[in-house]
């Protein structure tokens, strides 16, 4: 596994630069909740850092295809600033933000190209995680009608991959029988093999 992971990560920037998401089934985890389930709160404690953008609605509007790597040192790279370390995890959420409207727009659109970003530090395991854009009921800003569908169909396109482990996220005062996050699992993976579902509670 440990030699897998390197060229799955190769293999995943290799389709991204060419603005496709990566078809193979490879091995990693998509996060999958509704918005302000608490999604980022999950994806920053396995880095130990607050880097994703935070507001209200539609906050990722991009797959973030999130490859944490152990190394010696901290720092972040994406693809799209071939070269450039980031340091400071600050500059790193500004990236997201700048990345994410540079491709939608800045009125809350959404895409299915997806950004990637390595995050190499001595506080993770060696693993790739998808964030994807929280189900959503409303259109807003530039959205249009059918957002709703859109976001699904994108989320689908993840998770109904055999070798994707589905991290459903759902907040702890929200009634189980109306999470989308478990419905959507639950129509590609009615066993709950690949399912971890779990419950944020909100402080």
């Amino acid at each position: 596994m440990e030699d897998l992971i390197p060229l799955v990560n190769k293999l995943q920037d290799a389709f991204s630069s060419i603005g496709q998401a990566c078809n193979l089934d490879l091995p990693q985890i998509a996060v999958v909740g509704g918005q302000s389930a608490g999604k980022s709160s999950v994806l920053e404690n396995f880095v130990g850092r607050d880097f994703l953008p935070r507001g209200s609605g539609i906050v990722t509007r991009r797959p973030l295809v999130l490859q944490l790597i152990s190394a010696t040192a901290e720092w972040a790279e994406f693809l799209h600033c071939k070269g450039k370390k980031f340091t400071d995890f600050d500059e790193v959420r500004q990236e997201i933000e700048a990345e994410t409207d540079r491709v939608t727009g800045a009125n809350k659109g959404i895409s299915p190209v997806p950004i990637n970003l390595r995050v190499y530090s001595p506080h993770v395991l060696n693993l790739t995680l998808i964030d994807l854009p929280g189900i959503t009921k409303v259109p807003v800003g530039d959205q249009p009608a059918d957002i709703e569908q859109q976001i699904r169909d994108m989320i689908m396109q993840f998770i109904c991959r055999e070798s994707c482990l589905i991290l459903a996220v759902t907040p702890a005062n929200t009634d189980l029988a109306n999470s989308d996050a478990l419905k959507l699992s639950k129509d590609v993976d009615p066993q709950g093999r690949i399912q971890i579902n779990l419950l944020l509670f909100l402080l």
